[in-house]
């Protein structure tokens, strides 16, 4: 197939390698010409595991290019997806000024065709927003013109491609039988049983999966802190829960541990409060989460400043191991508090000092840590280095040796469960355990 990605962020960039990859023909479409220049020339904006060589192999087979220029894209493509950010604004609703302004461009492109043309909205998006594309785009070029689908993604940051090979299911939320045989066609080689649905059943899917890992993580953040008052170790207690898959579901998030992060959790659960409280829905759990969350990264701030650290060596910035990705991230929320605090912190993470920051992701870090770039380090070594304490908050092997090859004397603040056993003789501490 010749597919356009509109949207070249963390899961158009994947999308668009892994298509690629399977043999479609992949055009880019991005404003930022800085990204759009990168994979035309092979290389990946983002730190993301096997994505680099992917997007080697897609350019130099010539599957893969990438544009500027919309209305190229759609009148050399057969289906269009849209995969642009839709941040919060002001009160936790999403902003759909991305989405609207690319659905004009398709529509705009698409009179030019003499064939129909697909659109396959990717970017998470509330309820009737696929059938508000439909009207748009209607009233743009005629009925029939374009067949919509809404495809929500289950990509995480870090395993994306793997999780674009495995996915539980492929949804395709539409009434359109071209625009769903086009995701199907789009999708044959990935082994994963296809959902067909109603338009905003797909697109509460979303939301819902979003937000109930959010609340996974904050339940069993609470539980790990009642476990540490009566002197038990959540994550014992949580590891006998998650054993019962027949009721308690899976596994993933359920531990103790750091609070939640990154591009989806936070926002998505933001916006459906806003759309609950906008409908006069009462989600008294879903309103405590963001509370919760926070709470986390106060505790972690409490912690070490009860123990009188000042000189801090923290191990892992962004939102989680293995991506450059720092929105939301409670690393530098805490980092930002403890500087506020007057605690002196350098910074060890490799994936982001490696990576090129820009768009959101840049300017997030810049108006939370302006001189953010002067506290990373190149190794853990000069992070240690006139530390009294080591703060991490990834689960990685490099980080595990590292503490373990910490000088004597140092205290060790685990926020994300590095060791299953702690050990006395490294002056460890844990934040729920």
């Amino acid at each position: 197939m010749k597919i356009s990605i509109f949207g070249l962020g963390y899961v158009g960039v994947v999308t668009a390698a892994c298509l690629a990859r399977d043999g479609h023909e992949v055009i880019g479409v991005d404003v930022n010409p800085q990204k759009v220049d990168l994979i035309a020339k092979g290389e990946s904006p983002i730190v993301e595991p096997g994505l680099s060589q992917l997007l080697i192999d897609g350019v130099a087979a010539k599957l893969i290019r990438a544009t500027t220029d919309a209305e190229v894209a759609v009148l050399e493509s057969d289906v269009s997806l849209i995969s642009v950010g839709t941040p919060p604004i002001e009160r936790g609703e999403p902003d759909l000024t991305y989405v609207w302004n690319v659905c004009k461009q398709i529509g705009k492109a698409a009179i030019h065709k003499n064939e129909s043309h697909v659109v396959v909205l990717r970017s998470t998006v509330p309820p009737g927003t696929l059938e508000k594309c439909q009207n748009l785009l209607d009233s743009l070029i005629g009925e029939n013109s374009i067949h919509l689908a809404f495809n929500p993604e289950f990509l995480r940051e870090g395993s994306a491609i793997k999780d674009y090979d495995q996915p539980p299911y492929t949804i395709i939320g539409t009434e359109s039988p071209v625009a769903e045989a086009a995701v199907r066609q789009m999708y044959a080689t990935v082994n994963a049983p296809f959902t067909v649905v109603k338009p905003s059943v797909a697109e509460m899917v979303k939301y819902v999966a979003n937000c109930w890992h959010a609340a996974k993580v904050g339940f069993a953040n609470e539980i790990g802190r009642v476990a540490k008052a009566f002197g038990i170790d959540g994550r014992e207690v949580m590891n006998i829960i998650v054993q019962d898959t027949k009721l308690n579901i899976s596994p993933v998030y359920m531990r103790p541990g750091f609070a939640y992060g990154g591009s989806c959790l936070p926002k998505d659960l933001s916006a459906l409060l806003y759309y609950a409280r906008n409908m006069d829905v009462p989600v008294p759990l879903l309103n405590a989460l963001p509370t919760t969350n926070s709470l986390q990264v106060d505790l972690a701030a409490q912690q070490v400043l009860r123990l009188g650290a000042r000189q801090i060596a923290l191990l892992g910035l962004a939102f989680k191991p293995g991506t450059d990705d720092l929105r939301e991230s409670p690393a530098v929320l805490l980092v930002k508090r403890l500087i506020g605090e007057g605690c002196q912190v350098k910074i060890y993470d490799p994936a982001v000092y490696e990576a090129r920051l820009m768009g959101t992701n840049l300017a997030y870090i810049q108006s939370n840590l302006p001189h953010f770039e002067g506290l990373l380090v190149p190794n853990s070594q000069e992070a240690l280095e006139g530390a009294d304490m080591a703060v991490v908050t990834h689960t990685t092997p490099e980080f595990r040796q590292v503490l373990l090859e910490a000088p004597k004397g140092m205290q060790i603040l685990d926020l994300a469960g590095v060791f299953n056993q702690t050990t006395k003789e490294l002056g460890y501490h844990g934040i729920a355990w």
